[in-house]
């Protein structure tokens, strides 16, 4: 896969590091250039392998309405050949042999079609990819499209609005037969030697100013492996902060949704112990399960732990698939 900034990133060992000097930012293991001319290049690099790459959307979606239209033909046969089984009222060996080809000839034409909207789903996995990678090259260069201002000058509802868009355009993880869902789909976990890439959103354990202990949503700046630890910033502009954790203070969001129809396994279950992310706000905060989803867009229903309620619970709240993580704490009796 192309990445963004490859002219001003190049994959070096041992950098994880962070390091500020001669025009040069080391970021994990990723090196850019500070100087605007050469971010600027990579932008539009970025920008000219992501036109290419809707393009070959493009193509794809073209050769998909192609695809059905010319197996339309087909279903339309297999249907008159059923009408004039029912109408004659008996299954010969001609009607039997036609039916087994028609019904071959379907068949392929669904796994033609299927490939080519997998294509077209890595396609579009590829294109959020370099978008995400523009935005961290951009972020780091202090370059900004315009639709994408400095984060200093985010008000929240824009930030609220901007969470609500990753939690609805989150993919949907989409397997072969016989496949199981990969780590972070849903509520399946990291694997135990994952470390999250710059940029990846998490849910991170830091001291509050008043010293207790919260669940932020935060956004990994760099991970160093001699240390064992990340670099996050707090996703909320006002809190400005940026904060150095154990690698057991972060927990990595899912990367796609579970599709309840083909995987349930993949999602929480009732009444099982979670950290979801509070409506309109940054923090995640201990709930269990109320539903679950049922259809591939549906958000879970959560009973967020709250004293101010007899029995100890809020009222059911929805939260999207994006913001709802194990949690290996306790319940509370």
């Amino acid at each position: 896969m192309v990445t963004v900034a490859s002219s001003i990133r190049a994959q070096l060992s041992g950098g994880e590091s962070r390091k500020r000097g001669l025009g040069v930012v080391w970021v994990g293991p990723w090196r850019y250039s500070r100087t605007n001319k050469e971010a600027e290049m990579a932008l539009v690099s970025a920008d000219t392998r992501i036109s290419e790459l809707l393009s070959e959307l493009h193509q794809l979606i073209k050769q998909t309405q192609e695809e059905r239209s010319r197996s339309e033909h087909n279903l339309v046969n297999i249907q008159k050949t059923h009408e004039r089984m029912q109408t004659e009222n008996k299954i010969s060996p001609y009607y039997r042999t036609k039916l087994r080809g028609l019904y071959t000839t379907a068949k392929a034409d669904a796994e033609a079609e299927c490939n080519i909207l997998r294509r077209s789903l890595d396609k579009i996995a590829e294109i959020k990819s370099l978008l995400e990678e523009r935005r961290i090259a951009a972020k780091i260069a202090g370059l900004y499209h315009d639709s994408e201002p400095p984060r200093k000058t985010m008000r929240r509802g824009v930030l609220m609005t901007l969470l609500q868009q990753s939690a609805m355009t989150l993919p949907l993880w989409i397997g072969k037969p016989g496949d199981k869902p990969p780590p972070l789909c849903g509520a399946i976990p990291a694997a135990s030697d994952y470390v999250a890439k710059p940029g990846d959103k998490v849910a991170a354990r830091v001291k509050a100013v008043d010293g207790d202990e919260q669940w932020i949503l935060a956004e990994v700046v760099s991970y160093s492996h001699a240390a064992n630890k990340y670099e996050v910033d707090d996703i909320d502009e006002e809190g400005k902060e940026r904060h150095t954790l154990s690698r057991r203070r972060i927990i990595p969001l899912p990367q796609w949704k579970a599709n309840p129809e083909t995987d349930p396994e993949a999602l929480f279950q009732k009444d099982q112990l979670v950290l979801a992310l509070y409506p309109q706000t940054t923090c995640f905060y201990r709930a269990l399960i109320h539903t679950h989803p049922q259809r591939p867009q549906d958000d879970y229903s959560v009973l967020f732990e709250d004293t101010s309620y007899a029995d100890g619970y809020s009222p059911p709240l929805n939260v999207a698939q994006r913001y709802v993580v194990a949690c290996k704490e306790p319940k509370k009796k």
